[in-house]
């Protein structure tokens, strides 16, 4: 019995450019949060400056009750990978923390994150966080130029594995994935080369683009609270994500107040804003 590849949703520009409005509340709400992630603070103090831009622009979390998660954004710091929950644990200086979080607007989702290196930055963490974020760009270049959706997790491998000093790992476990009318959607947006050349590109098609690398082994491990993703080396982590939309124009990042052009114009790319 032969099986189908689960439905994608694919998006008028109306309803895109909804998305885009999520995308620039959301993008606010992170400058905040990046902004406060100083010495000194909690994690708890990040998730509240940024729920407070939310609310000012009468925005939803997409993240505050998912499947239970008592937060509005994942504080993720060192060997956390991916889903750390905001509480009482103080920013120290050399931290490595990656905000994620999202924002619905009038029923439509955000998903972005962002890697800061709180204080004093260890050149590798700065590193890290330098080629993950360049490896991101790379993967929504792809999209606008690729054929399929695993063109980016291979423009994304490519790049990562081309960068000169210590090799990097780049998770398997944790991929990008859809995004839409629910935060998380088919299809999966794998962030490595595989022989699987995922579904095609075509507009309408909304993509949450997300590599997670790290300076050690691959291998991950959830804690008790059920939630939060480390690296069993202990290895420091790091995860930078967009959201991007595929029009018949071209492609706009949605959680980018430039649509993303400040990064993929050097790359070849114009992003179009949706018509």
């Amino acid at each position: 019995m032969a099986f189908g590849q689960p439905r994608i949703e694919y998006k008028t520009n109306s309803q895109m450019r909804i998305m885009h409005e999520a995308g620039l509340v959301l993008s606010r709400a992170l400058d905040a949060a990046v902004a406060a992630a100083v010495p000194g603070v909690t994690t708890k103090h990040l998730d509240d400056v940024f729920a407070a831009v939310l609310n000012e622009a009468g925005a939803k979390s997409n993240f505050f009750g998912y499947h239970g998660f008592p937060a509005t954004i994942c504080t993720s710091v060192n060997e956390e990978v991916v889903h750390g929950i905001p509480g009482g644990r103080v920013l120290e200086d050399g931290d490595i923390i990656s905000i994620d979080g999202g924002a619905i607007v009038n029923g439509w989702h955000s998903d972005s994150a962002r890697t800061v290196i709180v204080g004093t930055a260890d050149p590798e963490d700065q590193r890290l966080s330098d080629v993950t974020r360049a490896a991101m760009w790379r993967g929504i270049a792809a999209l606008a130029t690729g054929k399929h959706v695993g063109d980016i997790g291979a423009a994304i491998d490519d790049y990562v594995s081309s960068v000169p000093g210590k090799p990097l790992g780049i998770l398997e476990d944790y991929v990008g994935h859809g995004i839409g009318s629910e935060m998380h959607m088919p299809p999966d947006v794998l962030n490595y080369r595989t022989s699987h050349r995922g579904p095609k590109i075509r507009p309408g098609l909304c993509l949450a683009i997300e590599p997670m690398l790290v300076r050690g082994g691959i291998e991950t491990a959830v804690l008790e609270d059920d939630w939060t993703v480390v690296t069993t080396d202990g290895k420091r982590s790091c995860q930078w994500e967009h959201s991007v939309a595929v029009h018949e124009k071209g492609i706009w990042v949605l959680s980018a107040p430039d649509g993303g052009a400040e990064h993929l114009v050097p790359l070849g790319v114009t992003p179009v804003p949706i018509p």
